[in-house]
């Protein structure tokens, strides 16, 4: 199966950020960083041995979060507004997605609330203490049934 996947990058706080979406969306990460990877090709000042050269986050309900920490001589590529992480799922979903709205919130901006929006699914949009978009949107079940007697499903 393949899958599209977010990969954040950060200039150096990519180890940090991966820890607060572990506590947030649960699952297991998997950390290297620049110094247990050591490159004759590519040497690195010791400074960067701890920054993180390839972070994943597996969470429990599928969603893979990658990240990585920008070392000295390549081109930091900072989030932008066009890239947003979007968590959504069903009415059944709506616990977990809620819980993890309130949790991203923390130290974020730019925050929508997580509430029905006027095409009746919980929508909310925030942007995380560390820079990166969030948009959230689960069906209820009014909006389900409504998917369902059209024929077709939630975006």
């Amino acid at each position: 199966m393949v899958k599209l996947n977010p990969y954040l990058s950060f200039v150096d706080s990519a180890k940090d950020a991966l820890n607060f979406y572990q506590s947030v969306l649960g699952g297991d990460l998997n950390i290297s960083t620049f110094g247990e990877m050591p490159s004759e090709e590519m040497p690195l000042p010791p400074e960067v041995n701890d920054l993180v050269m390839h972070g994943s986050l597996e969470t429990p309900n599928g969603l893979t979060i990658m990240a990585a920490d920008t070392p000295p001589g390549m081109e930091y590529a900072a989030a932008t507004s066009g890239v947003t992480v979007a968590l959504t799922g069903s009415s059944a979903d709506t616990d977990y997605v809620a819980a993890a709205f309130e949790k991203l919130s923390d130290g974020a901006s730019n925050v929508m609330p997580f509430e029905v929006a006027p095409w009746g699914d919980r929508y909310g949009a925030l942007t995380d203490k560390f820079g990166i978009s969030w948009m959230f949107d689960v069906g209820t079940p009014e909006s389900e049934a409504r998917w369902a007697e059209q024929g077709g499903t939630p975006g």
